[in-house]
């Protein structure tokens, strides 16, 4: 294999290709890229086994075809500090050569057939949405994901795919958030997605994507890019279970106003006491230690009597800090029982801090 790049383009394609590479153990085949040219095409492959990304460009010159590995992110360490202009990669003797000018340099190599293979999307089911719609739910949820749990289904999100439309939801224990959007589809399934996967799918898709699924797989596939992550084996929790049927107080409040009097708070708690009067909200904070904080707004709730909630603000701020709108509902129960948080298509059930 032999092929000049320019910096600039090979460069791109090293950084995207980070997050997928096996980083603590270099012995490791999937600390390496896989780099085809063929056909035409420059080809970088990356892969943790659990997650994977494909990314071609014809922009390069091609004087020999062939395969060859190469440590990721010393490759990229490499092409950093070259200069911007065009630079060789030659494979001699089972070694990658790389330079540039009067620089050179040289990284050994796997054996390339032993690469991890990547899934086809080829012959694959496909699940029709519009690629917005599908960042824009799964950036709603993100937050509420959980990370480490014993139950590895709470680890990722759901996408519950009706008749009618797509739920997806994830959860914490703590909170549910939901995401409802209609689409028609003439397969009904349900996948589990890993946090991780969900959190690179936001970075490199923006639209025109094709997603494709097995029992094992999710893949999609774009004009840049393919990905594919494994899907986690388990049963996400009834979700529609969890919300309430029924809310005995809805509040329309504003979005800019909440954030600004909670962020005050949480300079002393990130537990905050929240009590709606009837033509006031006010903000305390809630601590072990002899420090106080405190603040209000002026707002008409309709309630007669004093209400109280306790919150973790860091569930109440992921929701404000994901929806569009200027202004938001609470639904609200008892102080003791799970309350609702809406905007749209959007829902968040959060468990109170019992007080």
């Amino acid at each position: 294999m032999k092929i000049t790049v320019q910096k600039s383009i090979i460069e791109n394609i090293l950084i995207h290709v980070q997050p997928f590479l096996e980083k603590k153990d270099t012995s490791q085949i999937t600390s390496h890229v896989l780099i085809n040219v063929s056909n035409s095409k420059l080809t970088i492959r990356a892969t943790d086994y659990e997650i994977g990304l494909l990314i071609s460009t014809e922009k390069v010159n091609i004087i020999n075809e062939g395969n060859v590995t190469a440590n990721g992110k010393k490759l990229l360490d490499i092409v950093r500090i070259l200069k911007d202009a065009e630079i060789n990669l030659e494979v001699k003797n089972d070694t990658l050569y790389i330079s540039q000018s009067h620089s050179n340099f040289k990284l050994p190599t796997f054996s390339y057939g032993e690469f991890p293979l990547f899934p086809s999307y080829i012959e694959k089911s496909r699940i029709l949405i519009d690629s917005q719609s599908l960042i824009e739910s799964l950036k709603k949820i993100t937050p509420s994901i959980d990370t480490n749990n014993p139950k590895f289904e709470l680890n990722g999100a759901l996408i519950d795919i009706k008749e009618n439309s797509i739920n997806f939801a994830s959860t914490d224990t703590r909170r549910l958030a939901v995401v409802n959007i209609d689409n028609q589809n003439s397969n009904q399934l349900s996948i589990i997605i890993p946090k991780k996967a969900i959190i690179e799918i936001q970075k490199l898709f923006f639209d025109n994507i094709e997603l494709y699924y097995d029992e094992t797989s999710l893949i999609i596939h774009s004009n840049e890019y393919t990905f594919f992550t494994k899907l986690i084996n388990g049963k996400f929790p009834e979700y529609s279970r969890i919300i309430p049927k029924e809310i005995s107080k809805t509040l329309t409040l504003p979005k800019a106003k909440m954030i600004e009097s909670i962020k005050q708070i949480t300079t002393i708690s990130t537990d905050v006491k929240i009590t709606f009067l009837e033509n006031l909200i006010t903000f305390e904070s809630l601590s072990d230690d002899n420090i106080e904080a405190k603040t209000e707004i002026n707002y008409t709730t309709g309630f007669s009597s004093a209400f109280v909630i306790a919150i973790n603000s860091k569930y109440l701020l992921d929701f404000l800090n994901t929806i569009n709108g200027l202004e938001f509902n609470i639904g609200l129960n008892e102080s003791n029982l799970p309350f609702v948080l809406s905007e749209g298509n959007f829902k968040t059930v959060v468990m109170p801090i019992v007080i």
